[in-house]
């Protein structure tokens, strides 16, 4: 690229911190890091217009799993670690609400709900059973149950007769989300620069070298935060989940409130400005869903068509307005990976869906290895 001295120096000489990707992580990173060396220069690369992951393209859940959730993490973790995830979640949730406030990000808690389908008696019987079970496992966060039974209030169909409500459940709008972590970083004099897709890191020991598609600098430090793009990067511990959204165009008179989870939390969906946002699906073909093409499929969005005309809205009419994917970061746990790549590269990846409730504590996990 044919750069100005001018743009050079501003942007790209004497760089001591930089952070690819600017979503929630890579932006919570680049705070702390002010915080703790506020004579530096930082630099955050993104390589879309806005945040091209999942920052700006998630359903706006504040939540940290549904009961099946939780009870499918129990196969694969032990209770103490499945009890570390939860915490890790709900204090990253609290950081969100605590930095930005909830009147920013439109944050509203009108709880949790989890539904079963009529063909789901086996999972809807054993999270009824273990219940109680996993509320003594999370009392020592959350000091009293989490999960409450509830009858089918909204009038869904085919589903079955009770719910599992999380009363401490929310939701936000994640545009005014991102939005607000934006302005906070430009305001403390962070760059960012946008369309930068990074090719290569070099540690040359005493720096990096960053290879962009279309130039190449040289920074003291390197923060990789691409989550769902990570294994770009050569961390094959992540692999992409893209996650496929639709949402319907204003449903008069709806009186659908709160988060929803279906098929342990592989659908989702919640309201929003009177209309419903509806998500999931790639359990259909989790080895097609294993890509960063933000694209959509026939499979998934007529599954998620039929999901809202037999399920959600069976006797309302509804419109689709848009649809739209995002890429996560999953593996074969669920915890989180923040560690030193080499001298001078580090990383904060694989949030497993949960970027919301985990990200701002990441991004400051990330900061702090330094």
């Amino acid at each position: 690229m044919n750069f100005s001295y001018w743009e050079y120096k501003t942007w790209l000489s004497e760089v001591d911190f930089t952070i690819i990707g600017s979503g929630i992580v890579g932006l919570n990173c680049a705070m702390r890091l002010q915080q703790r060396f506020p004579k530096s220069k930082i630099l955050v690369l993104e390589r879309g217009m806005l945040p091209n992951g999942a920052s700006t393209k998630n359903a706006g859940f504040a939540c940290f799993g549904s009961l099946s959730e939780i009870l499918d993490d129990l196969k694969t973790h032990s209770e103490k670690e499945v009890l570390e995830l939860v915490q890790k979640r709900n204090e990253g949730l609290q950081l969100l609400r605590k930095n930005l406030g909830d009147k920013t990000i439109d944050y509203v808690h009108n709880g949790g709900y989890e539904l079963f389908t009529q063909e789901d008696t086996t999972l809807y019987e054993e999270c009824i059973s273990k219940r109680k079970q996993i509320n003594r496992l999370l009392q020592p966060v959350f000091k009293e149950d989490v999960f409450l039974e509830k009858g089918n209030i909204f009038n869904f169909e085919n589903i079955q007769n009770q719910y599992i409500i999380n009363q401490f459940e929310g939701q936000i709008n994640t545009g005014k989300m991102m939005e607000a972590l934006l302005r906070k970083v430009l305001i403390l004099g962070i760059k960012i620069l946008n369309h930068c897709f990074v090719q290569d890191i070099r540690d040359l020991g005493t720096s990096v070298e960053i290879a962009t598609d279309d130039f190449t600098f040289t920074t003291n430090k390197v923060m990789v935060a691409t989550n769902g793009f990570a294994s770009q990067l050569g961390i094959k511990q992540v692999k992409p989940a893209r996650a496929q959204v639709l949402i319907t165009k204003p449903i008069k008179n709806l009186d659908i409130k709160g988060t929803f989870h279906l098929d342990k939390g592989y659908y989702y969906f919640r309201n929003i400005e009177n209309r419903i946002l509806l998500g999931g699906g790639r359990n259909l073909d989790i080895k097609a869903e294993e890509t960063t093409k933000l694209e959509q499929t026939k499979l998934v969005q007529d599954t998620l068509e039929k999901l809202l005309s037999e399920t959600i809205l069976p006797k309302t009419q509804f419109e689709i307005e848009h649809r739209w994917s995002g890429i996560m970061g999953v593996g074969k746990q669920k915890k989180t990976i923040v560690r030193q790549l080499s001298d001078n590269v580090f990383c904060g990846v694989r949030l497993g869906g949960m970027g919301v409730a985990i990200g701002s504590l990441v991004g400051m996990e990330l900061a702090d290895l330094l």
